[in-house]
C-alpha cells in the first residue's frame, strides 16, 4: 500500500435521536464532549458532528432545532480550543448551520446534498473557504431512500455527478484544493449492495478527478454484518478503500480503525 500522506480517520458524532446506529447516544452535550475527548485519545484526525439524521424515513429538522442541538457542543469546541487537538467538520446541508460552526472554528463542511439542499451554502463556503466534502447521492433530498437504482456504469455516473458539482463551486471562485469528494455508498448509491462493493474496488478510477476521496461505509447495511461484527467489517472494507485510493475514512469506531490502519501501514 502506497500513500503520499497517511490517511485520515474521520470520527462520527451524531447528536440525533434517530440516526441508524447510534441515535440518542450523544444528544446530551456532556456525553458528546466526552466522546470527543475519547476520539482524540483514540487517534482521530477529524470529528464530524451532525444533528440531523439522513437515513430513510427519518424526520426533517428545522434550522432552529439543528442549531439548538449543536449549540453547546460547538460552544465547547470553541471555548476549550479543541480545534488545536484535532479538526472539526459540521455535517449539514443548511447554510445557517454551517456558518455558525465555521464562525466557531470548524474547518470542514460535510454536505450530503453536494450543495443542492440550500442555495445559500455556496455563499457561506466562499466567505469562509473551509474544506468542503461533496457527496454523491441518487436522491435529491438530504434524506436517502430505498429507491432501486440500476447503473450501466456506477463509477462513471458518480464521476459525472461529482464533476458537475465541483464545477458549480469552482466557477464561483472556490479553491480547488479545499474540495473533497465522497461517492456516497450504501443507500446513497443503491439498495443493491453490489454497487457499493464495486465502487470500493474501482475507487482508483474516481481519483482521476484529481481530488481527495472520503469513503464512509461504517455500519452500513450493505456490509451484511451483524451488529456485533459491523465495526470489524467497517474497518476491513474501509482499509480496502484506503488501498484503492481513499484519503479519509469516516467511521464510528475510531480506535478499531486506528489499530487496523496502523497495523497495515507497519506491514506495508
Amino acid at each position: 500500500m502506497r500513500q503520499e500522506k497517511e490517511p485520515k480517520i474521520m470520527g462520527v458524532l451524531n447528536m440525533t435521536p434517530d440516526s441508524f446506529s447510534d441515535g440518542g447516544m450523544y444528544l446530551d452535550p456532556r456525553k458528546a464532549l466526552a466522546r470527543i475527548y475519547a476520539m482524540i485519545e483514540e487517534g482521530v484526525g477529524i470529528i464530524d458532528i451532525g444533528a440531523e439524521s439522513t437515513r430513510p424515513d427519518s424526520s426533517g429538522v428545522t434550522v432552529d432545532e439543528e442549531l439548538n442541538r449543536l449549540a453547546l457542543i460547538i460552544q465547547d469546541v470553541a471555548g476549550l480550543q479543541l480545534e488545536q487537538k484535532t479538526m472539526f467538520s459540521i455535517d449539514t446541508y443548511k447554510a445557517d448551520v454551517a456558518e455558525h460552526a465555521l464562525r466557531h472554528g470548524f474547518q470542514y463542511v460535510n454536505d450530503v446534498t453536494a450543495l443542492r439542499g440550500d442555495p445559500a451554502m455556496a455563499s457561506v463556503l466562499l466567505a469562509y473557504q473551509p474544506y468542503i466534502i461533496l457527496m454523491y447521492s441518487k436522491d435529491l433530498s438530504a434524506r436517502t431512500t430505498r429507491k432501486q437504482v440500476k447503473y450501466d456504469d456506477v463509477v462513471g455516473s458518480v464521476k459525472e455527478f461529482l464533476r458537475e458539482r465541483i464545477g458549480f463551486l469552482t466557477v464561483r471562485g472556490f479553491p480547488k484544493e479545499k474540495i473533497i469528494i465522497d461517492p456516497g455508498m450504501g443507500l446513497f448509491l443503491s439498495p443493491d449492495p453490489k454497487y457499493s462493493f464495486e465502487m470500493i474496488e474501482r475507487l482508483a478510477e474516481l481519483k482521476e478527478l484529481g481530488y481527495p476521496i472520503l469513503v464512509g461505509i461504517s455500519r452500513k447495511t450493505f456490509l451484511g454484518a451483524t451488529p456485533d461484527d459491523s465495526d470489524h467489517a467497517s474497518a476491513a472494507w474501509s482499509m480496502e478503500a484506503i488501498r484503492n485510493g481513499a484519503s479519509i475514512v469516516r467511521v464510528h469506531d475510531v480506535r478499531m480503525m486506528h489499530d487496523v490502519l496502523h497495523y497495515n501501514l507497519l506491514s506495508a
